[in-house]
């Protein structure tokens, strides 16, 4: 089982689309994205992606793979 980064599809459109795409070519990892992930005002202030379940934010787009790679590491699945 591969940890799930889960994209919000305005998030993407303001910015962390750049993070989608590196994080897709990523084999070990299953990263989606959905319509809505219902953290709006999230959304609007910041680059985010939920991991496994929990909030991962930063303020770039590279600083965001930085830390959901580094959350992964943190919180190992098994």
């Amino acid at each position: 089982m591969n940890p799930m980064v889960e994209f919000c599809i305005s998030n993407l459109a303001n910015g962390s689309q750049e993070a989608f795409d590196i994080l897709e070519q990523d084999s070990n990892l299953d990263v989606l994205d959905y319509g809505c992930l219902s953290y709006c005002s999230l959304c609007s202030e910041t680059f985010f992606a939920i991991v496994n379940g929990e909030v991962v934010e930063a303020e770039t787009p590279s600083e965001l793979v930085k830390n959901i790679y580094k959350y992964i590491e943190e919180n190992p699945l098994f």
